[in-house]
Order: C-alpha cells, then sequence, then structure tokens
C-alpha cells in the first residue's frame, strides 16, 4: 500500500474533549471521527485495526468450535419481554416503534435472540453441544458516554453462546471458551490478567473477566503474586481476621467532635489509628404488593472500618438485600437515627435497624462510631457489653493491599485493568425463561445449559492504546497494528535511486504477505517520523540517498531509541527474522 492511494489525517493536537491518552492518540491519530456524543466513526486506518483483531477473534472461535452466524442489531421488543429485560434494563436500553407502533430495542446484547434461535433449531440432545457466535454492532445508551472508544454507546463486540445438555456439558464449553480467549489475547501480543467475577446483569453462576493491564483502568484486579489467585475487586473476598475479638479494656464514653463528621476526621482529632474507627452507611429496602405500591420500608445500618470501602456488590448478595436495595434517604435516616449523617452508630437507635456488621468490625474492641448526635462519637464502643451483637456479620467490604489471599498463599496487590471480554456460565436463566428445551434419549424435554462469552472488539483498541503508547503515540503490537512495516524514503519524489529501493523493498514484502505501506507522500523527514510513530506501526525502514551511497539503510522498530544500520541487500531479510522473530 502506498500512502497517496491510502488517507492519512492526523493532528498535531488532541480535541479538547479527549479525556484520556486511547482517546487522544486515536484521534490525532486518524484512527476515528468524533459524529456524536459517544459514537464515531471508523476511519481507513482504524478500521484496518479493528479487522485484524477480528480476524483474530474469528480464527480462534473457530478453532474452538463455535459456528459464526449474525444477528440483526434491530430485535422485536416481544422477545425481550419474555426475559422480563425490556423492562429491566432500564434507560441503556434504547427502545424505538416501527411505522406500525410495534415495539423494538437497538441490541445491546443478544441472548433473547440466539435463545430464540435454539429452541427452534436444537430440538434433539443430537444437536447439542452447539455454540454460536457473531461479531455485530452494539448499541447501550450510555448516560454519559466518555473515553471514546472505551465507553461509546455504539460499538463492535464478539458475542457467542453455548447450549448444551446438562451442566457438566456446559462447564466444558465454558472451558473451551475460556482457553480460546486466552489465545486471543496471548495472539494480540496484550498482557493482561483473567480474574474472577461478579455475573451482575448478565445472570449466571460462572464467570470470569478477561483484563488488559493498564495503570489508567478503572477496574480493580485483586492477585497474590504468590498463587494463581486473581479476582475483579467486586468478588474478591476479604478473609475474616483469625485472632478472636479482644476484650473490652476501655470505658464507653460519649465524646465531643464538633465539626468532624467522618472517620479520618475524627481520628484525627482525637489522635488515634483510623482502623479504630467503624463507618456507618444506610441502606433501606421496600416491600411492594402485587401492584407494584411500597408497603413498608426496613432500615439496614453496614457498618465497616474507617479504612475500609463498602462493597456493594457483595451487599447486594445479602439475605433481604439480594432483591434489591437503595441509599436510605435523609428523612429516613433522621427518622430512624435521630440525627443528620455523619454522626450516625449502632448504639441507641431511634427505631431498630437491621445491623449488618463487617467481618473486621465483628472482630473489633473498643472502637469508635456516631453517637447519633450531632458533634459527638461513641470511644470504647464493644460489642456485647454496650451494644447487641450484630443481625449478620459478613463479607461486605473491598479487599485492600497487603489483606490475606483466600488461597492461602501470601497476601493480595491490586492493579488497575481494562475489561475486554467476559465468560458467563448462564445456566438456565434463559433458557426457563423463554423455555428453551431439547428432547433427551427418553424422548423427555428438558432446559439447555447455556454459556455466554463476549469480547469487546473496539473497546480492544483502546485498551491497547492505554497499555502501548509513549509521548511520541501509539505503540501497536505487531499482530494489531494497521500495517506491520512502513518504509520511509527520504526524498522518494526527487532521487530516483531512493525511490527504486524503496519500491522494491515494498514489493519484496507485500509478496510476502506484510502489511506494508510505502510513504511516497514527499514529506519532510521530521513530519514523516512525527506521522507513523504517533500512528504507532512496529517497524519502520528508512531508504536515504546518504544511505544507499554507504550500501546500507536505517530499520528501527518502535520501541526502540536507535536505528540498526544494515546493509541495503539484506533489507529484506533483516525485516523477515524482525517479524519472525
Amino acid at each position: 500500500m502506498k500512502a497517496t492511494q491510502f488517507f492519512i489525517s492526523t493532528l498535531k493536537e488532541a480535541p479538547a474533549d479527549a479525556e484520556v491518552v486511547s482517546h487522544q492518540l486515536m484521534m490525532r491519530a486518524g484512527l476515528i471521527k468524533r459524529l456524536g456524543a459517544g459514537i464515531y466513526t471508523y476511519m481507513p486506518m482504524g478500521l484496518r485495526v479493528i479487522r485484524k483483531v477480528e480476524n483474530i477473534i474469528r480464527e480462534e472461535m473457530n478453532r474452538a468450535g463455535a459456528v459464526e452466524l449474525l444477528m440483526p442489531v434491530v430485535q422485536p421488543a416481544e422477545l425481550w419481554q419474555e426475559t422480563g429485560r425490556f423492562e429491566k434494563m432500564g434507560p441503556e436500553l434504547l427502545r424505538v416503534k416501527d411505522r406500525h407502533e410495534r415495539d423494538f430495542i437497538i441490541q445491546p446484547t443478544s441472548e433473547e435472540v440466539i435463545t430464540d434461535v435454539a429452541r427452534q433449531e436444537l430440538r434433539s440432545y443430537r444437536a447439542l453441544p452447539k455454540n454460536f457466535y457473531h461479531i455485530q454492532t452494539k448499541f447501550r445508551d450510555e448516560r454519559r458516554p466518555r473515553f471514546g472508544v472505551m465507553r461509546g454507546r455504539e460499538f463492535t463486540m464478539k458475542d457467542a453462546y453455548s447450549f448444551d445438555r446438562d451442566a457438566e456439558a456446559a462447564g466444558r464449553s465454558y472451558d473451551q471458551m475460556y482457553a480460546a480467549y486466552v489465545r486471543i489475547f496471548e495472539r494480540l501480543g496484550l498482557t493482561f490478567r483473567a480474574v474472577a467475577a461478579d455475573t451482575g446483569a448478565i445472570g449466571g453462576d460462572r464467570s470470569h473477566e478477561f483484563q488488559v493491564i493498564a495503570d489508567t483502568g478503572e477496574d480493580a484486579i485483586v492477585f497474590c503474586p504468590g498463587s494463581d489467585y486473581a479476582a475483579n475487586i467486586e468478588l474478591a473476598e476479604a478473609v475474616a481476621p483469625t485472632t478472636p475479638r479482644a476484650a473490652a479494656s476501655k470505658p464507653l464514653v460519649k465524646t465531643p467532635t464538633p465539626g468532624r463528621s467522618t472517620c479520618e476526621d475524627v481520628a484525627a482529632l482525637l489522635g488515634v489509628p483510623l482502623q479504630t474507627t467503624v463507618k456507618s452507611l444506610v441502606l433501606a429496602t421496600d416491600t411492594k404488593n402485587e401492584r407494584g405500591d411500597i408497603t413498608g420500608t426496613t432500615v439496614w445500618l453496614l457498618l465497616v472500618r474507617g479504612d475500609h470501602a463498602l462493597n456493594e456488590v457483595k451487599a447486594g448478595k445479602l439475605p433481604g438485600l439480594k432483591d434489591g436495595f437503595r441509599f436510605a434517604t435523609v428523612a429516613e435516616i433522621e427518622d430512624h437515627f435521630g440525627c443528620k449523617p455523619g454522626y450516625l452508630g449502632p448504639i441507641g437507635t431511634r427505631k431498630p435497624v437491621k445491623v449488618v456488621a463487617d467481618r473486621t468490625v465483628a472482630a473489633m474492641s473498643d472502637f469508635i462510631c456516631g453517637a447519633n448526635e450531632a458533634d459527638f462519637h461513641y470511644t470504647g464502643a464493644n460489642w456485647g457489653r454496650d451494644l447487641p451483637e450484630p443481625d449478620l456479620v459478613a463479607d461486605i467490604r473491598n479487599v485492600v493491599e497487603g489483606d490475606p489471599s483466600p488461597d492461602g498463599r501470601g497476601v493480595l496487590a491490586i492493579q488497575r485493568g481494562i475489561e475486554v471480554g467476559h465468560v458467563f456460565f448462564l445456566g438456565t436463566k434463559y433458557s426457563a425463561a423463554m423455555n428453551a428445551t431439547y428432547l433427551d434419549e427418553s424422548g423427555k424435554p428438558q432446559l439447555m445449559q447455556m454459556g455466554c462469552y463476549g469480547i469487546g472488539v473496539t473497546r480492544i483498541l483502546g485498551a491497547a492504546i492505554e497499555q502501548n503508547h509513549d509521548a511520541r503515540g501509539i505503540i501497536w503490537p505487531d499482530a494489531m497494528a494497521p500495517f506491520t512495516v512502513v518504509v520511509c524514503p527520504i526524498g522518494y519524489d526527487r532521487t530516483p535511486a531512493v525511490k527504486e529501493a524503496a519500491d522494491t523493498l515494498h514489493d519484496q514484502l507485500a509478496a510476502l504477505g506484510i502489511d506494508v505501506m510505502l510513504d511516497d507522500r514527499g514529506e519532510r523527514p521530521g513530519a514523516m517520523f512525527a506521522d507513523w510513530e504517533l500512528i504507532g506501526v512496529p517497524h519502520r525502514v528508512v531508504i536515504s540517498d546518504r544511505g544507499l551511497k554507504e550500501g546500507k539503510v536505517e530499520v528501527q522498530g518502535r520501541r526502540e531509541a536507535q536505528a540498526t544500520a544494515v546493509p541495503a541487500a539484506e533489507a529484506l531479510a533483516f525485516v523477515k527474522g524482525r517479524l519472525g522473530a
């Protein structure tokens, strides 16, 4: 490919609304062009990267036995109403009507459609197992689209769905997809971790996220350096303290803390470690009748140590909270505690509340908590003596670095990651809702066991750039780069020897099936090099009149600080050797 035949559109400065590095560099390198909030045109350079990613995904999905099809972007609402997700999905689900006022949705995912296919086509146990996948446009109406392709509204995703006879067979399908994902991200040249994860809104019983490691990642990944343990922070278990609760040694004292409403401020005022304080968070659950009217409300007080943070996912799995909770209103808090937020605690509430203590808090003695009176806290609080034992003790906090690993093989570390893939074992969540059954050997109908496996194709571009960039621009892994090699001739338009050498090397590389770009634009060397460093092509060959007179060309990898002088006659073999390595 020659540059004058292609389309190259680089910018010296990123648009003001580009917040993260990947967004800035994708705009500057001419990979994407903004059309609307969270909606982008993929320009020729960006589309080449997408096609590289898709091809690797497609090869590994086929290798794993999955069968490609293509499901529509626009889907009838009736299917989503069968599973209840038409109502539950909320405002992220874009709903539309056709000319006949019939309801449709713009797909954010395709569980309903593929389950409808399966219940019509996979009638017998002989048709199972089966795994269908497609690579298709998705739309999620994000409240605040940001970070370019990292959290856009329209994006490309590969989703696959497996159908099996029983849970054991479904587990094998899950393992096959897990292994395929490992191969995909290894081939893409990304540094990643597969971590145990919460199943979230998709549902199911088993789940792993594939996280690209990047300091700018939105997700916190918990892992044990001494073992294979890895989990999303939403799922990572905070192990209960192994030492028994110490006996009370201090009296309960109502201590003035004027204007100090946070645990940090209270600890600083009293000159005590933050770990001796307890943080109060107030939730509420509503009881509703068949018409959806609220008939009663239960208020919950969740207690975590002052230096810890509540994990809402864990809290949402507790008995009494797993059917849905909300944060209590100020009026509900004042009604139950007789005090505004900031000085709340479990001692002397005005009305009964359900008290849930984190495992760490349940093991504390002589702790500090709110006194349910403005400008006062209790010091020397103890379970059993000063307040009843909690209604429930559970793991409800985020782990922190240095916590014991749940597998007992060391302590936990935390790093940032960007989720680019997710595998779920769904079980019968969708097959039961949509009556997707097959006939077993005895002719009896049985529900299919399902798995769901997604990869954010366009999100991978942003994640790869967040992981691979420098001050000059993108550094693509070879497998993802829009072009693997760029030939940069200095004086192409005015030096016949340079033009001939550049054309010859370009044609030789292209004949070998290598994605090569010849920059025949006649740009000045500085501007030409800056463009290709910004775009991130992994390998550059510079051909100049001076170099040719010395019988040499210069080859430089995108990550290398210096170029390597190579005999011109050996340039092809040298580049081939690098690509082979």
